[in-house]
C-alpha cells in the first residue's frame, strides 16, 4: 500500500513538473494535454487519473505556488528581529528568494491568474490578499512606530510585491548576480520605498 501511494504521489509530481514547463513555455491556452502528457512520458488518460481536467492542473499550481510563497515569508517574519526594518528586509529576501528559485512557478503564478475559472481565481485571489496583508502590516506598523516615512503604506506594499515579482521574468541561474545578492539589493530597495533611515538599509553587495 505504501509503495502504491509512493508511485501515485510521484506520478502526481511529473504531471505538475509537466504542467509547469508547458505553461510558462506555451502559456496556459498554448498547453494542450497532449503537451503535458508528452513531456511526463505518461499517456493522457494517465493524467486524468491525478487531475480531471486542465484548469484543476492550473488550480494546483497556482494554490502551491501562493501556499509556498506565504509559507517562506511568514517564516522569514517570524524569524526577524522586532524592528520594521528588520522585519520588512526579511520578508524582502524571502520573497525575492521565492522568486529567483522558483521561477517558472512565480511566473505561471504571476501571469496565468485570467485563466483561472471563477472558483480557482476567488481562491487565488484570497491567497494574494494574504500575502500583501502580511507586507502591508510590517509596513503600516512601521509608519506607526515612525520607523516609516511613507504616506502610501498600502501602495507601497504592492509596489514591492511587484517589484519582487518581477525578478521572476528577468533573472537567470549563473547571472552576475547570486539570488543572496539580488536579496540584499531588493531589500535595500523596498526598504528606501517606504522611507525606512537609510542607515538601517541593509548593504548593498
Amino acid at each position: 500500500m505504501v509503495q502504491e501511494r509512493t508511485q501515485v504521489r510521484g506520478g502526481r509530481d511529473v504531471v505538475l513538473a509537466a504542467a509547469v514547463e508547458n505553461f510558462q513555455r506555451l502559456g496556459y491556452h498554448g498547453t494542450s494535454m497532449r503537451d503535458i502528457a508528452r513531456d511526463a512520458n505518461i499517456t493522457v488518460a494517465s493524467i486524468y487519473h491525478h487531475f480531471p481536467s486542465k484548469q484543476l492542473l492550473l488550480h494546483d499550481i497556482m494554490v502551491r505556488v501562493l501556499s509556498d510563497s506565504i509559507s517562506m515569508t511568514r517564516s522569514a517574519l517570524m524569524s526577524a528581529d522586532s524592528t520594521p526594518d528588520g522585519q520588512l528586509a526579511a520578508v524582502v529576501r524571502a520573497w525575492i528568494g521565492f522568486h529567483t528559485t522558483r521561477r517558472a512557478e512565480a511566473h505561471i503564478g504571476a501571469s496565468e491568474i485570467r485563466s483561472l475559472d471563477e472558483t480557482g481565481h476567488r481562491l487565488v485571489v484570497a491567497l494574494r490578499d494574504e500575502q500583501e496583508r502580511m507586507f502591508r502590516d510590517v509596513i503600516e506598523r512601521g509608519v506607526s512606530e515612525g520607523a516609516f516615512s511613507t504616506a502610501y503604506p498600502r501602495e507601497a506594499a504592492r509596489a514591492i510585491i511587484n517589484m519582487g515579482s518581477s525578478v521572476a521574468t528577468w533573472y537567470r541561474e549563473g547571472g552576475e548576480l547570486s539570488p543572496e545578492e539580488v536579496a540584499e539589493r531588493y531589500a535595500a530597495l523596498a526598504l528606501g520605498a517606504v522611507g525606512s533611515d537609510a542607515a538601517d538599509a541593509p548593504r548593498i553587495p
